[in-house]
């Protein structure tokens, strides 16, 4: 079924009781967007951040009368604080599909393909990982994860061990496996990510003695050849002794999930322990490589 959508702007200091008040008068959903393309990184633990200027997009039934809804707006007193009011018609769409329709095989490397289960594998030759990300992160698709999957393709991974820290999806860990490593330890504090990990590792035939997936406590005292996090910068530099000490002496490092303005602080961080390559970008994004000295 088609819903209505209002739009209309307002600042971070109302977003909140604009929503509230919406809903009171027959809103089904809220959503807020930035309205000036400002990012906002790294929320404190419960925060909710917002950006100064929000653009605001509200569902209503379709059979809702938007005459009477934006007379009973503009006679709200929050009403003075949002401009720009415009309804439109939204038509219903399977949104799920529609993504799942957009998300196609990519390559890393010279060998190594990310492919949707839902779709045909180009190369059935290559290293093919197939991948249904569901609730947790990681496809490829965002410059980070793509940065490790083009580090990992380029290393030599036969016989070796890898701790993949902050999974996701298990992306980075199943395509090391498919790389020839012999042990993967996918860790994640999300328990979506550790059941989007063993989804997917089923999904490529892994067996349950070369992943072992779980909460960090779970590579408690384990060290290994390889090591990779696709976090962000604050986890990064707060773990950066606990991340380190994992990695072997003369074992590979790889980090991502950083701005390339955040790369030399991470970078000088982590020249405690490696031996540090230069950073490699992507866009805005950035991935940093090290061996373990």
């Amino acid at each position: 079924m088609p819903w209505l959508q209002l739009r209309l702007n307002t600042t971070e200091q109302f977003a909140e009781q604009v929503g509230d008040a919406l809903m009171e008068i027959g809103a089904l959903s809220v959503t807020l967007m930035d309205a000036e393309d400002v990012p906002i990184l790294e929320p404190a633990p419960g925060e909710t951040p917002l950006w100064q200027n929000v653009h605001m997009m509200i569902l209503f039934d379709a059979d809702s009368d938007t005459g009477q809804i934006l007379e009973d707006w503009r006679n709200h007193s929050l009403s003075k604080q949002t401009d720009n009011e415009k309804f439109e018609l939204l038509e219903d769409k399977d949104w799920e599909r529609e993504w799942m329709d957009r998300f196609e095989p990519m390559r890393f490397g010279e060998r190594l393909w990310i492919c949707p289960s839902w779709k045909p594998i180009p190369e059935p030759d290559a290293v093919n990982v197939m991948l249904d990300p569901g609730l947790a992160f990681g496809t490829g698709t965002h410059p980070t994860t793509s940065l490790c999957l083009a580090w990992l393709e380029g290393l030599d991974l036969e016989g070796k061990t890898i701790i993949d820290y902050g999974c996701g999806s298990g992306i980075l860990a199943i395509a090391a496996l498919k790389l020839g490593a012999k042990k993967a330890y996918a860790v994640d504090i999300d328990s979506q990510a550790i059941t989007a990990t063993l989804d997917n590792a089923k999904r490529n035939g892994i067996q349950n003695e070369l992943l072992e997936v779980g909460k960090p406590d779970l590579i408690n005292g384990v060290q290994s050849e390889v090591v990779v996090a696709n976090i962000l910068a604050g986890p990064l530099k707060e773990l950066a002794a606990q991340i380190s000490a994992h990695c072997q002496t003369r074992g590979r490092l790889a980090l991502s999930g950083l701005l390339d303005s955040q790369a030399d602080d991470i970078q000088t961080t982590y020249a405690q322990w490696f031996e540090m390559d230069p950073a490699v970008f992507e866009q805005e994004w950035s991935r940093l490589s090290g061996i373990k000295r």
